[in-house]
């Protein structure tokens, strides 16, 4: 035997062979392996969860201080809503506009111009007020109010004069409250007039026959289904509906009488729902002159410093709108009343 071979160790044959790498795994290492992938899937899960969490914490305190916001912000346009300045605003002229339709509920309506027109009168420094209207009609009731509260006004406050200006259009309802102010400043094209009442709407009669379609009205009162679309009108109704359209008619006439006095130019036509151009108005007169805000402010009321007096949408109206539950109100009273008479 040489010094190599006897330098090398000698197996212990009492020994255990060395492991093979092919060797099965014991099954304890297998537990220990498969709980390790357990633990690491529920820590991924837990710290998702944790992160889950954090993310809806911090939304929560985002929408509460977006809540918080809005309710204060509601709060203060609340209660500046409709106010002018404090502080003296020194000698001016002030302005109320009316702009699209006199209604119930929109910004031609007797709720909101009143008020405005009651503050520009009552105001110490303001020495005249200027009614700018562009307007095409609308509710007589609503117009009549403004102009039984123009006319109390005109009363109270001697000294200080209310115009009309008229920019694209005053018709109707629109005129119903001009023919109140002191004099009435227009645009050579404007379009003015249309002293006339309407009443307008649908039947569905023919068509619900053709249609085979039945309809089933009861009613307690013969006239309770008077303006109804899906019935048929009958002679006696429409005479009706001709006597309320013609006395609101008078009405208005009255107070265009009333309120031109000796300018009024009466023809055959001045009634009859025509509208006319401003010049043609000026000739006929509804109509006292040609003039703007400015101008007027400038010219005649000789203060030409104008403050707005105008009330606005707070901002609930402004959001309510700009989802659409105004629309759906109004669309289902359209829906399910006929339309009442119209100064348009």
């Amino acid at each position: 035997m040489s010094n190599n071979e006897s330098d090398k160790p000698q197996p212990d044959p009492q020994s255990p062979p060395p492991p093979s790498s092919s060797a099965p795994v014991p099954a304890s290492a297998r537990e220990e392996k498969k709980s390790g992938w357990e633990r690491d899937v529920l820590e991924k899960l837990a710290l998702f969860a944790v992160k889950e969490q954090r993310a809806r914490r911090r939304w929560g305190i985002f929408f509460r201080i977006a809540i918080l916001m809005v309710i204060v912000l509601g709060a203060w346009m609340a209660f500046t809503y409709g106010k002018t300045e404090s502080e003296p605003l020194g000698t001016h002229t002030a302005l109320v506009e009316i702009k699209g339709a006199i209604d119930s509920e929109g910004q031609g309506s007797a709720g909101v111009v009143i008020p405005a027109l009651d503050k520009a009168f009552a105001a110490t420094d303001s020495v005249g007020v200027i009614l700018k209207i562009n307007s095409p009609g609308g509710s007589p009731v609503q117009a009549g109010m403004i102009n039984d509260e123009i006319t109390r006004l005109r009363k109270a406050y001697p000294k200080k004069p209310i115009y009309v200006v008229v920019e694209e259009v005053c018709a109707s309802g629109g005129y119903y409250i001009a023919a109140a102010a002191d004099k009435i400043f227009v645009n050579k094209a404007s379009l003015i007039g249309s002293v006339g009442v309407l009443m307008d709407g649908f039947g569905f009669t023919g068509l619900m026959d053709k249609l085979g379609v039945e309809r089933r009205l009861l009613t307690a009162g013969e006239n309770k289904s008077f303006m109804d679309p899906f019935s048929p009108q009958s002679p006696k109704q429409r005479e009706y509906a001709q006597s309320m359209l013609d006395e609101i008619h008078q009405q208005f006439i009255e107070v265009v009488r009333q309120g031109r006095g000796t300018r009024l130019k009466e023809t055959p036509d001045t009634f009859s729902g025509l509208v006319w151009t401003g010049s043609k108005a000026v000739e006929l007169g509804l109509a006292d002159g040609y003039g703007t805000v400015d101008s007027v402010a400038r010219d005649v009321i000789k203060a030409e410093d104008v403050v707005d007096y105008t009330q606005t949408e707070n901002l609930s109206e402004r959001v309510l709108k700009k989802f659409g539950v105004a629309f759906g109100a109004g669309f289902a009273k359209t829906m399910m009343s006929s339309a009442p008479p119209q100064l348009r």
